[in-house]
C-alpha cells in the first residue's frame, strides 16, 4: 500500500508482450515470404535442354506444354534440379522452356499425346514494328550517308544534278517584279545614264524601234576603273526596264573540264531567249575575253573555246530576239578585237572617275542614313577627294562613321571625315617608336617636300604633312589638287619632279648625307621622267615621238614578242635625257632649299614638335604660297 492505495498486479510489463507479438508476426511474415519466394523460384521458367525434356517426358513428369513455333514451354508434375548457366548451385523448378529441332515437330506431338500431356498451341507472332525498325535502321543510315555524299559531290560539280547539269549556266536571275536599283539610286554618271536611256526605251517598247528600222546595240561594254559603278549601272538599267536580268561573273564559265564553259554560254543564252526581252550582264568579262594566242605557250584551249562560243552566240542574234548583252571590265586593252567589233559590243560607255560635283552627289547618297553634325561640308569633302571612285567614297563615309563611334560621338563630324580620308590616303597609323635621329631625318625630308612645293608655281597645294608613321611610310606629305586634272603640262611635271626629289635634297643639305628613305621618291620620279621622254614627247633631244618605253603590258608573252621600236642608240639617248631631267629637277630643289635653309629648319622643328601640320600651320611658318618666304630671323 502506498498513500492508502493498492497497486494492482498486472502480471508483467506490457512492453514485453508487445515485443513478443511483433516478433511472432514478423516471423510469420518471414515464413510466408520465404515460401512465396520459394514457390516463385520453383515456378519460374528455366531453360532446359531438349534431352532433359525427353527424359522428363519418359518419366511421365510433364504435366502440360505450350507449343509456339519451335519453342516448347510447360509445367512439370514434380520439381527438378536445374543448373542455370553462369550460376554455381542448381535450383528447383516446375516450369521449363526448351527448343524443338525443326525435324521433330510431328513426332513430338504423338509422344505427348501418348503420355497424356495437355497440349496447347499458340500461333507465331508476326514481325513487330520494333523488329522492322531494327532491320531498316542500318539501311536508312547507309542510304542517308550515300545521299549526303552525293549532295556534296553535286555541289562541287555544278549544283543539283551533278555531272548531268554540269554544263548549265550559273547566271542568277533577278526578278523584274521585285523593286531594285533604278537610275535615281545611281548618283552622278549622268553621261553614262543618258547613253543607256535608249536601251531602256528599247526594252520597254521594242516595236517602236523596229517600225522605224532602228537597231539597238546588241552589246554594251562598260569600261571604267574598279569601284566606278559599272555593275550598279547595269542593275539600274534592268530596274528601269523591268525585264529579267541575268547576272553572271565571266570566271564562272571556266571549269576544269573541257567544253563546260562553252556549254554554259549556250545554256545562258537559251534561258535569256525564253524570257525575252531580257538583259545578260557579264561582270569582269576580261577573264574569258582576253586576246587569243597571247601569253607564253599560247592560249588556254578551254578559255578560247568559251570565248569562241560567246562570239558565236552574240553574232547569231536576230533583231527580233530582244536580248541585250552588257559587260563590264576595267581592262579593255586586253580584250580580243573580235569581241569589240560592231555587231557584238557595238557601244563602249566609258565610266570615268567622278568629278567633284558627282562626288558630292555620291556622298549625299552614302550619308543619307548617317547622323551628320552641322559642321560637315560635303562639298569641301568632295573637292578634297580627287580621284576617288564611288566605292572609295562609300568606304570614306563608313570609315568616318566608325571613327565617330570609336570616339564616343553620336554624330559624324568633319574631323571624322578628315581622319577617315587620312587613313585611306596615307594609311593607318603605326604604333611604333623610332629614334630621335630618325625622327629628325624624317622631319627634314618631309619639310623639303613642303618647302619646294610651296615655293614653285604650277604645283598641287599642300593639304597636310606628318611624320607619324602611316602605312609603309615613316612620314607623309599629302597634296590635294585644286581641281581634277586631265592634262599635265610640261612645266607642271618638271616642278613635280623637283618636289619628289626635294626630300632627298633636304637630307643632303642638312646632314651632308642621304638615306634609303627616298627610295619611293626616286622610283616615282624615274617613272615620271621616263614617260615624259619616251611617251609624251617632252624631250627636245628625243623629239615628239612615242617609243613605248615604260608602258605596262598585260601579257608577258606579248611584251617579249613585240620588237623594240627604238635602236640601242636611241635607248642610250633616252637614258641620258631621263637622267638630265632628274638632275635638273634635283638642282632646282637644291637651289630653293639652300636659299631658304633657315625656313627649312623652322619648318622641320615645328614638325618635330607637333608631328603633324596642315596647310594653315605651314602658311603661318613660311608665308604665302609661291611668294617671298619669311626670313628665319623673324
Amino acid at each position: 500500500m502506498a498513500n492508502g492505495r493498492k497497486i494492482p498486479d498486472r502480471g508483467g510489463s506490457p512492453s514485453v508482450w508487445r515485443v513478443a507479438v511483433l516478433l511472432a508476426v514478423f516471423g510469420v511474415l518471414v515464413y510466408f515470404w520465404g515460401e512465396f519466394v520459394k514457390s516463385k523460384e520453383i515456378t519460374q521458367q528455366r531453360r532446359i535442354s531438349y534431352s532433359e525434356f525427353q527424359e522428363e517426358l519418359g518419366r511421365d513428369n510433364v504435366k502440360s506444354v505450350t507449343i509456339k513455333g519451335l519453342e516448347v514451354s510447360g509445367e512439370l508434375r514434380k520439381s527438378i534440379q536445374v543448373k542455370p548457366p553462369g550460376e554455381g548451385k542448381p535450383r528447383e523448378t516446375v516450369s521449363f522452356v526448351t527448343s524443338l529441332p525443326s525435324f521433330q515437330g510431328a513426332d513430338i506431338i504423338k509422344e505427348l499425346e501418348a503420355k497424356g500431356v495437355r497440349i496447347d498451341v499458340e500461333p507465331s507472332e508476326g514481325i513487330t514494328l520494333w523488329q522492322v525498325a531494327l532491320i531498316a535502321l542500318p539501311w536508312v543510315f547507309i542510304i542517308g550517308l550515300w545521299w549526303i555524299i552525293m549532295r556534296r559531290v553535286q555541289q562541287a560539280q555544278g549544283g543539283a544534278g551533278g555531272l548531268f547539269n554540269f554544263g548549265m549556266s550559273k547566271a542568277r536571275l533577278f526578278n523584274p517584279k521585285t523593286p531594285g536599283v533604278t537610275f535615281k539610286d545611281v548618283a552622278g554618271l549622268e553621261n553614262a545614264k543618258a547613253e543607256l536611256k535608249e536601251t531602256v526605251e528599247f526594252l520597254k517598247d521594242p516595236a517602236r524601234f523596229t517600225r522605224a528600222g532602228a537597231k539597238v546595240p546588241k552589246g554594251i561594254l562598260l569600261v571604267g576603273p574598279p569601284g566606278a559603278g559599272k555593275t550598279l549601272l547595269a542593275r539600274a538599267v534592268a530596274g528601269e526596264a523591268g525585264v529579267p536580268f541575268y547576272s553572271v561573273s565571266a570566271s564562272e564559265f571556266i571549269e576544269m573540264f573541257v567544253g563546260v564553259g562553252a556549254s554554259r554560254v549556250r545554256d545562258m543564252f537559251k534561258r535569256a531567249r525564253e524570257t525575252r526581252p531580257s538583259i545578260i550582264f557579264m561582270d569582269e568579262i576580261d577573264s574569258v575575253g582576253r586576246t587569243r594566242g597571247a601569253g607564253l605557250g599560247g592560249g588556254h584551249d578551254e578559255r578560247e573555246q568559251t570565248l569562241n562560243q560567246l562570239l558565236s552566240e552574240m553574232d547569231g542574234f536576230e533583231p527580233h530576239e530582244e536580248i541585250i548583252v552588257m559587260a563590264a571590265t576595267n581592262r579593255p586593252d586586253v580584250l580580243d578585237p573580235a569581241l569589240l567589233r560592231p555587231g557584238r559590243f557595238d557601244r563602249h560607255i566609258i565610266i570615268d572617275r567622278p568629278g567633284w560635283k558627282d562626288r558630292k552627289a555620291i556622298l549625299e547618297v552614302h550619308t543619307r542614313n548617317k547622323r551628320l553634325a552641322p559642321d560637315v561640308d560635303l562639298e569641301k569633302i568632295a573637292k578634297g577627294t580627287p580621284g576617288m571612285t564611288g566605292a572609295d567614297l562609300e568606304n570614306l563615309a563608313n570609315e568616318a562613321a566608325l571613327e565617330a563611334v570609336k570616339m564616343g560621338r553620336d554624330g559624324v563630324e568633319m574631323r571624322d571625315f578628315e581622319e577617315a580620308r587620312d587613313r585611306i590616303v596615307m594609311g593607318t597609323k603605326r604604333e611604333e617608336t623610332f629614334s630621335q635621329e630618325e625622327k629628325r631625318i624624317t622631319a627634314f625630308h618631309e619639310s623639303g617636300h613642303v618647302l619646294v612645293s610651296w615655293e614653285l608655281p604650277y604645283t598641287d597645294p599642300i593639304h597636310k604633312v606628318s611624320i607619324i608613321p602611316r602605312g609603309m611610310a615613316m612620314g607623309v606629305t599629302q597634296f590635294l589638287p585644286a581641281e581634277d586634272r586631265h592634262y599635265y603640262p610640261r612645266k607642271y611635271l618638271i616642278n613635280k619632279l623637283a618636289v619628289a626629289l626635294a626630300g632627298r635634297a633636304a637630307e643632303k643639305l642638312i646632314f651632308n648625307d642621304v638615306s634609303s628613305g627616298a627610295q619611293d621618291d626616286l622610283k616615282n620620279a624615274t617613272s615620271l621622267a621616263e614617260k615624259m621622254v619616251a611617251q609624251w614627247g617632252m624631250s627636245e633631244a628625243v623629239g615628239p615621238v612615242s617609243l613605248g618605253r615604260g608602258e605596262e603590258h598585260p601579257f608577258l608573252g606579248r611584251e617579249l614578242a613585240l620588237p623594240k621600236r627604238y635602236s640601242e642608240d636611241m635607248a642610250w639617248l633616252m637614258d641620258q635625257e631621263i637622267r638630265k631631267l632628274i638632275m635638273e629637277a634635283e638642282g632646282k630643289a637644291d637651289e630653293i632649299l639652300a636659299k631658304n635653309r633657315d625656313v627649312l629648319v623652322n619648318l622641320a622643328e615645328a614638325l618635330m614638335r607637333d608631328e603633324s601640320l596642315d596647310k594653315e600651320d605651314v602658311e603661318r611658318i613660311i608665308g604665302e604660297p609661291g611668294g617671298k618666304l619669311k626670313a628665319a630671323a623673324r
